[in-house]
């Protein structure tokens, strides 16, 4: 018996009910394993405008540490990535 969750796969055109919201600018990927005492998280980062796509990894013995950790290797990511993919989450300012 097959677990549908293994089964993901891309969605070529969005729902209906998606078309109303913002396109996407960036798409992030992770992949948390735990047993108890340590926790990783492994993951991809891809820029839409770009195309570049760029693996991260974190490591914490908490879920304050590991969301740390998983901030700081965001941050790190290759310049032109990591501008394009927070420009696109801050959006630009409105004029009041």
């Amino acid at each position: 018996m097959t677990d549908r969750r293994d089964d993901a796969e891309l969605v070529e055109v969005p729902p209906a009910e998606l078309e109303t919201e913002p396109p996407v600018v960036a798409r992030l990927i992770v992949e948390i394993r735990s047993d108890g005492s340590r926790t990783i998280a492994r993951g991809a980062v891809e820029d839409t405008a770009t195309g570049q796509r760029t693996t991260l990894e974190a490591r914490g013995d908490s879920p304050l540490q590991l969301a740390l950790a998983l901030a700081r290797s965001l941050t790190q990511l290759p310049r032109l990535t990591a501008r394009s993919a927070v420009r696109g989450l801050l959006g630009r300012r409105r004029a009041r």
